[in-house]
């Protein structure tokens, strides 16, 4: 077989991958499974994917179709050849205004779909909760909906065309036709043909009618995957009077990519919602009362009405991007339910709001009713839509597991069913988390379960055939949206009865006689308990780190990663995770990746130091460490952190190579060259000695280098004569080493804008910050030098003499990695600095809250400014107070560029093989927008590497937000 691969490889246009490290990455999905594929693909063109049927057909093998692989239920984990189209089939082909559609391939995003639509005033409806990375081929096999199914029920009803190659590879266009093209379909001898005598056979019989209408979910039941959707097909022309025609889409949306390979789809586009919508967060003190609540909702025709409960609201806490969202919030509610009312204003949307808390009030239901409208209303949905990442926070190995999380009831049973289901697992000692689509009767329910453990692996099992009991009780759907997959394929004959079950078989059958497409889901599915991501039983030693992990080993937390695939958005979604994929749109650098690699092999290696593996190494590579994932992760899977481990453990296998050595001794180096910056600069910057220094270096020819200042920032301080009079407030320095040496000007600039606004400042006694160490991975010299510093400074800082900082990525490591670095007996004080640490920015924001700075103090002269914050600022939190000090003088214009990481990372963008990703990351947004600003506009940026790439990516000056304010002095 290796041989034919490498065979097809030469023949296919994409890439075909066989190794170990693609083979694991795409061994798993979002879901509890893992299989290890035979190849995977990335197929350029539909002759590729062509090939690749043949190739099925000859070597007996299969094709698994994967867009942004984030299934919950296994539906794209297999041992056959993985077919990744979510990289080149992206393009949207056309749009018909006229006609209301829109025709695209299967790896458009949803939501760049509705980027593309909105200008011209149109809107794909079904919205999943990952629609920033889901694309349409995904949500077409999965017939996904989303919280406001209510109003667009699923991607079913707006499916009007699919171009899909067929087993035999033939091309075949599955579209509505009348009874007479229906039957015209039927004729001929070729697999189309086949496959419409063979559904005319199954559909024309009574008593397959009489089962199927008696056995499949109740029509009521809007949100409904069970099985191949035969019931929906039977409601059409020519086999129900009085009904729509015949359309095959019905069929192929929820089929899985079972059935055939689609290459084309042609959807159904509405005009945009109203543009005024308001969310009313009814605070419950229980998920019943919440739910008893929901029935009056809906009366009153919202938009959504979505459960958060109490797991997920105390998850929310922890997260740095969601605890933000949390504003709304009021005591601890046992639930919230979230209502969207839309309307032409807001005095209509209140009006419908008021009179439905009018009836739950009356009714005894909520404690408090919160209307929000405007920015807020994203908020919400944002940590609404975070639920299921959020869930893998939970430390150690118990986790809220997928197993019966996708169940949808009649709306009106949903109160009584959640009532019955909590009894099953009250039964077994278990509790569930409870979320998401109340409005139209589905909730996603997730147990905490241990599938490490032999009991937890049977007991996913067994409580998965109560529930479908449960469910078959209520003549409700396992599936409502997630699919059935390998998790429910296998209760699919207990859901729906053994004579339909055998119809799905023969449809499986008919399409697919060689079993090529996706096997072993939906039908003949495997043991929904085995090849499971965890092995009952296995063993892992135990790990000794350099770095803290909190109530939890290094591998633990790399297993927080569900695969929920938030690190595959782009750059036209927002937010820095992870800029690495945004460039390359590869699988393998996505944060989702690195987690994956890792867990496997400190999973199963069999090496003593199980960090030894080239092949963590590669994937790691262009992890930028940007601390995106931290806060962007709602699952807070911190990478750096995980790199910066792992790499340490890596060299003590390796040993350290010398440029890393060099870039984390860049302090030394620069206090050396600070003897005679002159000479240091000469080399730096000279064409011929740059040339050789940056070759013998292992830079980037195109990167210009750094150079020294002429004195050191310390000098200059030490040798002043300070103009401070007076009794001040005292402000404590941190003299970075990027500040000390290259940045001195804004370092100087920074304490005089200090003291012209009243504070004393001082620069005490420290080391440098570590970064450098730490972003080599250089681990056990950080943690020195993290010691050192808690030592020095712990009992100097307090919150009436704070210490604050130019350089983003140096004085945040006090709050971020100087806390998992502390040793024991500076765990405390390390927490404690941390609380009084400030970037400069933050400290200067907290000062002009206090009123202790005023607007008389800078200039009325108008300015315009466009702000590029830090990553690592972002991840904490930190580029508002920018936004707030830069817009402080009066005639102040601040706008942020919406930019993710600007590409550089400290010395990512200096190393030869990184120079030409860390371009193409900052042309994704940042530099393309300086470029636009006129010459009057000042580019402003904290971190002097972001400073470094606009300069070198723009010929731009960018000026840190301190020189910026110390201009506008009065």
């Amino acid at each position: 077989m290796k041989e034919s691969l490498h065979q097809l490889a030469h023949e296919l246009e994409g890439d075909l991958y066989d190794d170990v490290t693609m083979r694991t990455l795409y061994a798993t999905d979002a879901s509890a499974y893992r299989e290890m594929p035979l190849a995977v693909v990335i197929p350029k063109s539909v002759n590729d994917i062509k090939k690749l049927i043949a190739f099925a057909r000859k070597e007996k093998t299969s094709l698994i179709p994967r867009t942004a692989g984030t299934s919950l239920a296994g539906q794209v984990v297999g041992s056959g050849i993985i077919v990744d189209v979510s990289k080149n089939f992206t393009q949207i082909l056309e749009l018909n205004k006229e006609e209301n559609w829109v025709r695209v391939q299967p790896g458009v995003i949803r939501d760049e779909l509705n980027f593309f639509l909105k200008p011209h005033g149109l809107y794909f409806g079904p919205e999943t909760s990952t629609a920033n990375r889901a694309m349409m081929g995904g949500m077409v096999g999965n017939n996904s909906c989303g919280s406001n199914s209510i109003i667009y029920r699923s991607t079913r009803e707006h499916l009007l065309e699919v171009k899909a190659l067929l087993s035999d590879g033939s091309e075949a266009t599955f579209n509505t036709l009348n009874i007479d093209e229906f039957h015209n379909k039927c004729e001929g001898g070729t697999l189309e043909a086949k496959i419409y005598k063979e559904v005319r056979s199954i559909l024309s019989n009574y008593d397959n009618q009489v089962e199927i209408r008696k056995e499949f979910p109740k029509k009521t039941v809007e949100r409904r995957n069970t099985g191949y959707a035969v019931d929906m097909l039977l409601d059409t022309a020519p086999f129900t009077a009085g009904t729509e025609d015949f359309n095959f889409c019905k069929l192929i949306a929820g089929s899985e990519g079972t059935l055939a390979f689609i290459t084309e789809i042609k959807l159904n586009v509405v005009p945009l919602p109203p543009k005024e919508i308001g969310l009313l967060c009814v605070h419950f003190n229980s998920i019943d009362e919440a739910l008893k609540a929901n029935l009056i909702a809906v009366k009153y025709k919202p938009r959504a009405s979505e459960l958060i409960d109490h797991y997920i609201l105390e998850c929310t806490k922890a997260n740095p991007e969601q605890s933000k969202n949390r504003f709304f919030v009021q005591g601890d509610p046992g639930a919230i339910l979230v209502i969207e009312y839309a309307g032409h204003n807001h005095d209509e949307i209140t009006a419908i709001a008021k009179q439905a808390e009018t009836e739950m009030r009356n009714a005894g239901l909520g404690y408090h009713f919160p209307l929000l409208f405007g920015t807020d209303t994203k908020k919400i949905w944002d940590l609404r839509k975070a639920g299921l990442g959020l869930l893998s926070n939970l430390p150690g190995d118990e986790k809220a597991v997928p197993v019966i999380e996708d169940t949808a009831v009649d709306v009106n049973d949903l109160p009584e069913y959640i009532r019955e289901f909590n009894e099953i697992l009250k039964k077994h000692n278990l509790y569930s988390v409870h979320y998401a689509h109340a409005g139209s009767g589905e909730l996603h329910l997730r147990p905490i379960i241990n599938l490490k453990t032999k009991e937890g692996n049977e007991l996913f099992r067994t409580i998965a055939e109560e529930i479908a009991t449960l469910v078959k009780k209520y003549k409700g759907s396992l599936s409502g949206e997630h699919g059935d997959g390998r998790l429910r394929g296998e209760f699919i004959k207990q859901m729906i009865g053994e004579k339909n079950y055998q119809l799905l078989k023969d449809i499986k059958r008919t399409w697919d006689p060689e079993n090529i497409f996706n096997p072993n889901k939906i039908v003949d599915t495997p043991s929904m308990n085995s090849m499971l991501r965890y092995t009952p039983g296995q063993h892992t030693p135990k790990f000794n780190t350099i770095f803290r992990f909190y109530n939890q080993d290094v591998l633990q937390h790399a297993e927080q990663c569900n695969g929920s695939g938030d690190c595959r958005k782009t750059q036209l979604s927002g937010g820095t995770m992870c800029p690495s994929f945004m460039a390359t749109r590869n699988e393998k650098d996505t944060t989702r990746a690195r987690a994956n690699i890792l867990r496997e092999f400190l999973t199963n290696s069999d090496k003593m130091n199980r960090f030894d593996h080239k092949e963590i190494y590669e994937v790691m590579d262009l992890c930028l460490s940007c601390k995106g994932c931290k806060s962007e992760c709602p699952s807070n899977v911190d990478v750096a952190k995980l790199k910066a481990e792992f790499m340490q453990h890596y060299y003590d296998a390796n040993g350290v190579p010398f440029r890393s050595k060099m870039i984390a001794n860049f302090g030394k180096i620069s206090k050396l060259g600070s003897i005679l910056p002159g000479l240091y600069n000469f080399g730096a910057t000279a064409p011929g000695i740059s040339s050789l220094v940056k070759s013998f270096a292992g830079f980037a020819q195109k990167r210009s280098m750094p150079t020294l200042y002429k004195t050191t920032l310390k000098k200059w301080y030490s040798g002043r004569q300070s103009s401070v009079v007076g009794d001040r407030k005292k402000v404590f320095l941190f003299c970075d080493e990027f500040t000390n040496y290259n940045d001195t000007e804004i370092g100087i600039k920074a304490i005089l804008l200090l003291e012209k606004l009243g504070y004393e400042v001082e620069i005490p006694q420290h080391e440098e910050s570590g970064r450098a160490s730490l972003s080599k991975g250089l681990v056990r010299e950080g943690k020195k030098i993290a010691n050192k510093n808690i030592e020095l400074l712990g009992k100097l800082i307090t919150a009436e003499t704070p210490l604050v900082g130019v350089e983003p990525s140096a004085i945040l490591t006090f709050r971020d990695e100087y806390i998992d670095l502390a040793d024991d007996k500076n765990f405390e004080a390390a927490k404690a600095l941390s609380k009084n640490v400030f970037l400069i920015d933050e400290f200067i924001a907290l000062e002009i809250e206090k009123g202790n700075i005023s607007k008389e103090q800078f200039t009325k002269e108008k300015k315009s400014i466009k702000l590029h914050g830090h990553c690592q600022q972002k991840a904490w939190g930190a580029v508002n107070p920018s936004v707030r000090i830069l817009s402080f003088p009066e005639n102040y214009s601040v706008e942020t560029i919406p930019s993710g990481c600007c590409g550089m990372a400290g010395s990512f963008g200096f190393e030869k093989e990184h120079y030409d990703i860390s371009m193409k990351i900052g042309e994704l947004v940042l530099l393309p927008a300086v470029r636009k600003q006129p010459a009057d506009v000042i580019i402003a940026a904290p971190g002097t590497s972001c400073r470094h790439q606009i300069k070198d990516g723009t010929g731009r000056e960018a000026l840190h937000t301190v020189e910026v304010l110390y201009n506008a002095l009065a």
